[in-house]
Formats: structure tokens, sequence, C-alpha cells
């Protein structure tokens, strides 16, 4: 399986996050054995566990809801952070990024989905701050794009639809406010029920997990 979603994923242009959160060590090592270096957790805890006990030269990507008095943990190694949710946590990011001495990479993470438990800005709301280019004083973030998870429902038309929201939004970002930004390049949606779909709406990035384990 994993090799046809690799070949999948490349012959689309798009880059592959494996989810290990709860998996064994053994298991995340059946991957990086066969090459492959993202992977991304959920919960900070068992992403610095993680980090320390093993390879060096994995990218970890922090893909699930961050609560700003845990980035110090994960500042000072984390590949990406997909959950750019608010403001109070892009400044934390910042910060801590600062006093590490890094550029961390974020997404920004729009809410698409209906259920009331997902995070992330409104179109609106992120405009606005956007307007007043207070995330783009950020220097010691890098901003690469955005990543939003669609509602949770076998109505595939409802998926399809918001993955195309997103789409919109990131390409109306890109031409208004990140214009002189060539990093500003993905596009983080789908998962394991739902990738195929992604894809087709234009994502560059998927995290996939239960499919894999």
């Amino acid at each position: 399986m994993f090799n046809e979603l690799i070949k999948y994923c490349t012959d689309n242009g798009v880059s592959l996050v494996v989810v290990t959160k709860t998996r064994t060590e053994a298991a995340i090592m059946n991957y990086y054995n066969l090459g492959h270096r993202a992977f991304g957790e959920n919960r900070v805890q068992e992403l610095t566990e993680k980090y320390v006990s093993l390879p060096q030269d994995i990218k970890w990507h922090m893909i699930g809801h961050l609560q700003s008095n845990k980035v110090k943990y994960i500042a000072p190694f984390v590949s990406m952070i997909h959950s750019g949710s608010n403001f109070s946590l892009l400044k934390e990011i910042n910060k801590k990024a600062k006093s590490n001495d890094r550029i961390i990479d974020v997404l920004l993470q729009i809410k698409i989905g209906q259920e009331d438990t997902k995070s992330g800005w409104g179109k609106d709301e992120l405009l606005a701050l956007l307007a007043k280019d207070e995330i783009q004083s950020f220097e010691y973030i890098r901003f690469r794009g955005v990543m939003g998870m669609a509602t949770f429902t076998e109505d595939k038309n409802v998926i399809r639809s918001e993955f195309s929201e997103l789409k919109s939004i990131y390409e109306l970002l890109r031409k208004d406010y990140f214009s002189e930004t060539s990093t500003f390049d993905i596009i983080s949606m789908g998962m394991s029920g739902d990738y195929e779909i992604a894809i087709e709406e234009g994502s560059t990035m998927v995290r996939i997990g239960s499919l894999l384990f």
C-alpha cells in the first residue's frame, strides 16, 4: 500500500506526511527504513518523546491542536506546525522560534469543516488580520500555506466543496498577501478517508495514518 500511495502522491506533485499518533517506534521505523522522513503527530508529549528516541533526520510535523503554553517543547526541533489557528498561538511560536534561533514553518489553519470541534481561522477574520500586517510582522515564522480539515461525512459533495473553498482561500492569500513569498506553496488537506478528493481539488500535502497502519 505504501509504495502505491507514494507513487500516487508523486505523480500528482503531492507530499505525504505519515501520521504516527499512538504508533510504536518499530512501526514508524518500518516506513523510515523505506526512505520516508516526514511524520506527523497530534500530541506534543508524544511528539517530543519520539523526537528523542527516533533518528534525528526525521522531519516532524505538528498536525494537531497546539496550545500556546506547549510551543516551547517543540520549538527547538519541529519541522512544520500545521495548526496555526489563532493570533496568540502565532505570537508564541514566533517568540519561541526566536529564542531557539530558528525559523519555523507554519501553516494557517482555516476552518472549513462544519463541526464545532474544528478550529481555525474564518476567512473574514484572517483577511482582517492580514490587512493590518500583523501576521506578516512575525520574523521567525515562515508561512508556508494553509491547512484545513473537511467535515466528517459520507457526503463526498460536501467534502469536495470544502476542499475547493480552502483552495480558493489559499489562492486569494497567495495573490493578495504572499505574492512576493515563493515559499507560500502548501495546501495541506486530505487524510486517509478523503485524500483522493483532496488531491483532485488541489492539495499539495496529505496526512495519512490509519490507511497505512
